[in-house]
């Protein structure tokens, strides 16, 4: 699944659509009506964290690329594209095994721009607020509720949390506020340093936790779990990532 930094590099790649004519519209997608974005403009392309935003005049579309999206620009693959567009000066933009849902035009009114991680308006004194609103929930998770921190996926999870030293379990209302203001503040630092390698085709290189074995402070093996509410994959150093609170479950580790 794409994470916030992987939209908005496919953003900056799209931009040049921005302005062009949908000529044709195809593709297998059954929740909008293809036949009336025929002769419409794109008049702008946004994201808001794992959302990919097609703007046009009366409506806009949302592409969330679930765990197997992809996309083409000017080139196909060999599969039927979930949606086809096809633009008046003959290129196109291509998406595939991708949810897209209809949204009303006025995307300010839909969207909390100060919620994604990666965007100008980002406002980590809200996420403090919102995190300090629910001290049970447990770090692992909370990095990855998109209310809180839109754009933020599993690799990120992992990443901010060895980067910072907290254990996954812990919960948020547990945490001292300097740690809890440092989680909230390399969420945001470690998805523009993730943009960058990502940029550069290094980002796997710069991988201490995420899908690692060994913790290279401890020079001990990290630890594996599936753990919290989102069940997805942590990794993580029993020695150097601090246990704030109560266990949850300890039977997990």
């Amino acid at each position: 699944m794409p994470e916030g930094p992987s939209i908005v590099i496919l953003c900056e790649q799209a931009a040049s659509f921005a302005g062009k004519t949908i000529a044709r519209a195809s593709g297998n997608c059954k929740t909008i009506d293809l036949a009336h974005l025929q002769g419409q403009p794109l008049l702008a392309l946004r994201s808001w964290g794992k959302h990919f935003l097609l703007q046009l005049p009366d409506s806009a579309l949302r592409i969330h690329f679930l765990l197997f999206g992809s996309y083409r620009l000017n080139e196909r693959k060999d599969t039927p594209p979930r949606l086809q567009l096809e633009f008046d000066d003959g290129s196109e933009l291509n998406f595939y095994a991708c949810s897209i849902k209809p949204l009303d035009a006025d995307l300010d009114t839909l969207y909390d721009w100060r919620g994604d991680v990666m965007n100008p308006a980002w406002d980590g004194a809200l996420a403090r607020k919102k995190l300090r609103a629910r001290p049970d929930l447990l770090a692992c998770d909370a990095l990855l509720d998109q209310d809180i921190f839109a754009g933020v996926g599993n690799i990120i999870k992992n990443e901010v949390l060895f980067r910072i030293r907290v254990h996954p379990l812990s919960p948020v209302g547990a945490l001292p506020a300097p740690k809890l203001r440092l989680l909230v503040e390399q969420a945001r630092q470690y998805s523009f340093d993730f943009l960058g390698w990502k940029k550069a085709g290094t980002l796997k290189a710069h991988w201490l936790a995420h899908a690692k074995k060994t913790c290279p402070r401890c020079h001990i093996p990290l630890h594996k779990a599936v753990l919290g509410k989102s069940q997805r994959r942590s990794f993580f150093c029993l020695r150097c990532q601090k246990q704030y609170g109560a266990v949850e479950d300890a039977s997990r580790l």
